[in-house]
């Protein structure tokens, strides 16, 4: 993951999933996460790390629990909640953060 931050300096949103296989409600969050880019299409990139993958990246950004979503702007973080969100609370982070 070196181009992590190349990813989220992007002008576009970025919603970064911090996940694992072994997390129930991180499988709740996948078809809701595809909901929301179909949603949004080209207006939001969602970006999934796997913590078990990428422990020095969960660690740098204080991931202590799974589902942890974070949405970034221009590289700076703007919202974040660890759980899993509903499609439509998301869409609406979403469209609020990015403007």
């Amino acid at each position: 993951m070196s181009n992590f931050t190349e990813i989220i300096n992007q002008d576009k949103a970025v919603l970064v999933d911090f996940f694992a296989e072994w997390c129930g409600p991180c499988k709740t969050m996948s078809p809701i996460l595809k909901e929301v880019k179909d949603a949004l299409g080209d207006a939001v990139s969602i970006v999934k790390i796997d913590v078990d993958k990428n422990q020095s990246l969960a660690a740098k950004y204080q991931v202590r629990g799974v589902p942890t979503l974070i949405l970034y702007k221009s590289g700076k973080q703007v919202w974040r909640q660890s759980g899993v969100v509903s499609k439509n609370e998301l869409i609406t982070i979403i469209n609020n953060g990015s403007n």
